[in-house]
């Protein structure tokens, strides 16, 4: 491993002068020296001359044997090194060659290519983890057909690939020891061709847990999932998402599944949350395992959506791929849409749409704003795997969202629709997917594709004015959008802005149409109240509008953008109690904790870090009227009623603050507003917990869910107070919790609001959880998040646990990750400890896993945010880790693009 780095550049795309046909491979599985036989069908591309050299990708490998159409070659005829297997002057015309490579999966800590995982062999091979098993083109564009045998030991019962299975057997030991243990083989072959980042082999002892769906053409399709014997228990309700998400595909999008058998594997290590691969998805078993008492409503939730994810992904990436890995929004931006709206529907749609927003805001948005800004389809890379980010799956599912509300769902279907019929089976591009949307719908998408194109947050300005006497409402929309690394001057963007009305008495308000007032033109009314921002600034009239009203902007938030307005305290009060789109009301009410907290944050500057300075925090009565109205209403879902409850994080006032940033300021501040709501409200709150007991059964649905959220909301709020009545409260609600989701959340709340109290219950939740792996995992990120000044050192304790360990990915984000995430006050700490505890695990990591090494690097993004001191100390430790002279090349690019 190595600081250097080769640039890849879109413009530089070219096709290969070969195509893979097909692939067979053979897989002789050892922990310590696999052999894999791969047997190449390679034809020329027409527009290359012969003599062409045939160039293979590779990463690691121990070359062994190539074989020219069966023959052997002389030394002169090829080369081969771990990374690279060259054959001179490849035939003009159709050949195989093969392959011979061996490989030790045991010490594979990378997780990329084929590693064991507790006894069981699997594969990840997204982005470029083929070319660590066999030497190949390892890119999108090559797409080929598979047949995959593998050989193995009969202890692993279950031996796994994409397809479908055609033949398996017993087989003869490889030493030829007939009194040796028995192997066994089966041999799978992939009808539709694909991209080499979509193969995965599975090999272990694992549980089966079966059932099916019957497709809307009545084809029985095999479901198979596959989990450590155990488990079979915790599998259910993934197995319930699997055959709902079948369902809403071909419901909403018309698609059909392709083969006779669909497999879902979970294994412990794993470098993501899940893996689309053809026909066997491998999953982070986080994502598939659940029963009520080891899992959150949270948990259910995420598996629901990374099921369907994985599952839509056989249509939007696998029938339908991308040309280049630049085009990587074109699977996972559309396909986290397609998510998003399943989950929609299965739930709460507002809820669904408030949660997809705070995750954007809370990732994304400080990645647009920084050092790692980049575009939705970057220009350029230095390791693809730090291109996995939020830009290209939150910020991508906005694009297809805005594409949506341009075209309406009628549009978007019969485009995607055309897309899909006409690349099925193809790697394609961007500029693709858009023709299909411009000629279903006949809408000029020149301007809408800077999207793709430019990095940024653009920003909208808006500002209004009601004139009574004509019955007019006046809106001046503004847009910009600010420089990037790499980008300096912006274009001008389009940007969808849906609007309405609010009658400041609360009551219905009609209008009659709205008007472009630099061309007169009529561009909606009361039933089309979608705006079209694509000039530097607009002037927008809204003619008979009746009585005085409040415009209701960026409704549902149709555009992925800082939205600044002259709204009053009063109007976004207002909103808060009568806006008719719920992602506006409570947007109404962030905007008002959002500016109280700044202005109290920036109040008491500098910072103090022991924040002993008493912050002065006076809460608009007008505001707990309106929040107490909405938390009283029945007609809102309790799952809504959460959200309003829950007041902006941390992280979103030290975004909007921008510069000096004080993490401690803003944790005082935020910790008084909560304590004053909560005094404020007092026995309100204590009453509308108290009715939302509830003695059912345990059920992950949408409302039972929502219940239990409030319920937790309104203990976490309370237990500001510091009160000992409520703290008892709380420590009755873990001890008499008859699922994880209210266990948890009292534990939590305990821990980060009396952390002195909270010792007891963690260490009993320990006792209690000690042998279940996940639930350890929320133990430690729970202590991780723990805002004190002793966290620091009981994170270093607890890595030297014999339960923790460098080189389980799960381990080491819920712990490290979620300190650097979810503990502002104690990552950004002025003395430094916090970034020095980073940099240590991400130079440690390193050794074992570039790619999680470089996702925990990236939580150095903001640091030129903050004030002076914090930003010297957190330079000094980027500057640590930039210095280490064995640095790979995923933890380089992170450093260096932070450091710039």
């Amino acid at each position: 491993m190595t600081k250097d780095k080769k640039i890849v550049r879109l413009c530089n795309y070219k096709p290969t002068p070969y195509t893979i046909e097909h692939v067979s491979l053979v897989i002789r599985l050892d922990p310590e020296e696999t052999t894999v036989i791969s047997r190449l069908t390679i034809v020329p591309r027409a527009a290359y001359p012969a003599g062409h050299c045939l160039i293979l990708d590779g990463d690691g490998l121990d070359f062994v044997d190539a074989r020219l159409d069966g023959k052997e070659m002389w030394e002169e005829r090829f080369s081969a090194n771990p990374m690279r297997f060259s054959l001179n002057h490849a035939p003009h015309r159709r050949f195989t060659l093969e392959i011979t490579t061996r490989l030790s999966p045991n010490q594979n800590t990378q997780l990329m290519g084929l590693y064991s995982s507790n006894g069981a062999f699997c594969t990840q091979c997204e982005a470029e983890g083929f070319r660590r098993i066999t030497y190949f083109y390892d890119r999108p564009d090559i797409l080929s057909t598979y047949d995959v045998r593998i050989e193995a030991p009969k202890r692993l019962t279950h031996l796994l690939a994409n397809g479908n299975l055609v033949e398996s057997g017993e087989l003869l030991p490889p030493d030829g020891n007939i009194d040796g243990e028995a192997w066994h083989y089966a041999l799978w072959r992939d009808p539709f061709p694909k991209p080499s980042y979509l193969f995965a082999m599975v090999a272990g002892d694992l549980a089966c847990v079966e059932d099916h769906f019957v497709t809307r053409s009545n084809r029985k399709i095999s479901l198979k999932i596959f989990v450590e014997h155990g488990k079979e228990d915790r599998v259910a309700y993934a197995m319930d998402s699997l055959k709902r998400s079948m369902a809403w595909d071909e419901t909403a999008y018309g698609r059909e599944y392709d083969l006779d058998t669909f497999m879902i594997v979970a294994v412990s290590d794993f470098n993501f949350g899940a893996m689309e691969n053809k026909g066997l998805n491998i999953f982070n078993d986080k994502y598939v395992l659940a029963k009520p008492e080891t899992a959150t409503d949270t948990d259910y939730a995420l598996i629901e959506a990374v099921i369907a994810h994985e599952y839509f992904h056989n249509w939007s990436g696998n029938r339908v791929t991308c040309r280049d890995w630049f085009q990587l929004c074109l699977k996972e931006g559309l396909t986290v849409f397609r998510d998003q709206e399943f989950s929609s529907d299965m739930r709460s749609r507002p809820v669904k749409r408030i949660a997809d927003v705070r995750e954007l805001r809370s990732r994304q948005f400080p990645e647009d704003s920084g050092p790692l800004a980049h575009p939705v389809r970057p220009d350029s890379y230095a390791e693809i795997n730090n291109f996995y980010t939020a830009t290209v799956y939150e910020k991508g599912a906005e694009i297809c969202r805005m594409l949506h509300s341009l075209v309406g769902s009628e549009g978007f279907r019969e485009s995607l629709d055309l897309y899909f019929d006409r690349f099925d089976g193809q790697a394609v591009t961007i500029e693709d997917f858009l023709a299909c949307f411009s000629e279903t719908c006949a809408v000029d998408l020149t301007q809408f594709a800077l999207w793709y194109e430019q990095a940024g947050t653009p920003t909208v300005v808006a500002t209004y004015f009601y004139d009574p006497k004509h019955k007019q409402l006046s809106l001046t929309l503004q847009q910009s959008c600010p420089p990037s690394p790499g980008q300096t001057t912006k274009k001008l963007m389009h940007i969808p802005l849906r609007i309405g009305l609010v009658a400041r008495d609360g009551s219905r308000l009609r209008f009659e149409a709205i008007h472009d007032r630099k061309s007169g033109e009529q561009v909606g009314d009361r039933d089309c109240t979608l705006l079209h921002i694509t000039d530097r600034q607009h002037q927008f009239v809204f003619s008979g509008v009746e009585k005085d009203a409040i415009p209701s902007m960026l409704r549902g938030f149709s555009a992925p953008v800082h939205l600044r307005t002259n709204l009053t305290l009063d109007d976004n009060l207002i909103m808060m109690r009568h806006d008719s789109d719920p992602y506006n009301r409570w947007e109404a009410a962030q905007q008002i904790f959002t500016q109280h907290l700044v202005e109290q944050s920036n109040a008491h500057r500098p910072s103090n870090a022991d924040c002993d300075r008493p912050v002065v925090c006076e809460v608009d009565p007008l505001l707990v009227s309106a929040l107490d109205a909405c938390l009283f209403d029945e007609r809102l879902e309790h799952a809504f009623r959460a959200q309003m409850l829950r007041l902006p994080s941390e992280g979103d006032i030290a975004r909007l603050i921008a510069k000096d940033v004080d993490p401690d300021a803003i944790h005082a501040a935020r910790s008084k507003l909560r304590q004053e709501l909560a005094s404020q409200l007092g026995d309100r709150l204590i009453a509308l917990y108290t009715s939302l007991q509830d003695d059912k059964p345990y059920s992950p649905n949408a409302a039972a869910a929502g219940r239990r959220d409030l319920r937790n909301c309104l203990l976490d709020l309370l237990l500001a107070t510091k009160a000992e009545a409520v703290t008892t409260l709380a420590q009755h609600h873990y001890e008499n919790a008859t699922n994880m989701t209210d266990r948890f959340a009292a534990l939590s709340s305990l821990a980060t609001n009396r952390p002195a109290t909270a010792e007891g219950l963690l260490a009993d939740f320990h006792q209690r959880y000690a042998d279940d792996a996940l639930v350890v995992d929320k133990w430690l990120s729970l202590q991780a998040s723990i805002p004190e000044q002793g966290t620091i050192a009981r994170l270093r304790t607890l890595m030297k646990a014999p339960f923790f360990s460098m080189e389980n990915p799960n381990r080491v984000r819920a712990l490290i990750g979620a300190f650097a995430v979810n503990n502002a006050l104690q990552f950004n700490r002025k003395d430094g400890a916090g970034f020095s505890l980073l940099a240590d695990v991400v130079l440690e990591q390193d050794t074992v896993n570039p790619q999680t090494a470089a996702r925990l690097a990236n939580n150095f993004r903001s640091w030129r945010a903050l004030e002076a001191d914090r930003q010297t100390s957190a330079e000094h430790a980027l500057r640590r880790i930039a210095e280490s002279s064995m640095l790979s090349k995923d933890v380089a690019d992170i450093v260096n693009r932070c450091l710039q």
